[in-house]
């Protein structure tokens, strides 16, 4: 088992003492790190487009000017944590697997929380150039908050053999959150990367990520993530182009 050892918990300055106790009473605390990923993960990148980071980095006060959902340079911060997990994933032929809003209408459509501001949505749901999907990665588009639902992302992870998930992106509260659930209603052994994971609030992302890591997953570094995956073979992971040419 990886431990963080002496790290300070994210959300050690909102969780007060006595939800500790209660919490600790009731078994629900773990250490923090990797207790027992799988053998092949896949490495999910939720909602990382420009509606909800903005299309540079800065203070999140400006940011919401022009894209009133970005988390500005949180968001940041975790896309260039996402670009080196992704170099170590691509590097394993780790699957890699995005996901991005499609906008739709009447009772499909998204409820944005500030739709009564003008912005650029000919570029909202673009991927910063930064963690821009390769031809060989998945690129799924949901109506609803969580990536598996009305989405083909199951079968995808059916026909890869995926035990793992690693999950990066935003909302910490919103659309990972609902992944995750689901993700660990499928069975699926869950790795939430800290560093990767943003939302516009913090006491949001650090309440969720609380509740996550005691309830549905792991909480690990990008660092402890990366090793992970440099320690699995490369020959237990193949891309869906792989797998779909040796069906012809």
């Amino acid at each position: 088992m990886i431990t963080l050892g002496t790290f300070m918990s994210i959300w050690d300055d909102v969780i007060g003492e006595r939800d500790r106790q209660v919490l600790a009473a009731g078994g629900y605390v773990k250490p923090l790190g990797l207790t027992g990923p799988g053998e092949r993960p896949a490495v999910l990148v939720i909602d990382v487009v420009i509606d909800l980071v903005g299309d540079k980095p800065e203070p999140i006060l400006e940011s919401i000017k022009r894209f009133p959902r970005s988390c500005g340079d949180t968001g940041w911060e975790a896309v260039y944590r996402i670009k080196e997990l992704l170099d170590v994933a691509r590097m394993k032929r780790v699957p890699v697997i995005y996901s991005k809003e499609e906008q739709g209408t009447g009772i499909d459509c998204w409820r944005h929380e500030a739709s009564s501001h003008h912005h650029d949505t000919s570029k909202e749901q673009q991927i910063p150039q930064a963690i821009q999907p390769l031809p060989e990665d998945i690129v799924i588009n949901k109506r609803k908050t969580s990536v598996f639902f009305g989405t083909p992302l199951m079968s995808y992870l059916n026909f890869l053999r995926v035990d793992t998930l690693i999950v990066t992106g935003g909302i910490t509260s919103g659309c990972v959150r609902a992944t995750v659930t689901d993700a660990y209603a499928y069975n699926f052994k869950v790795v939430l990367v800290e560093e990767c994971i943003f939302d516009r609030a913090e006491i949001s992302h650090k309440v969720n990520l609380f509740e996550m890591h005691q309830k549905y997953g792991d909480l690990a570094t990008v660092d402890q993530v990366a090793a992970y995956l440099k320690g699995i073979p490369s020959a237990s992971t193949s891309s869906v182009s792989d797998r779909e040419s040796n069906l012809q």
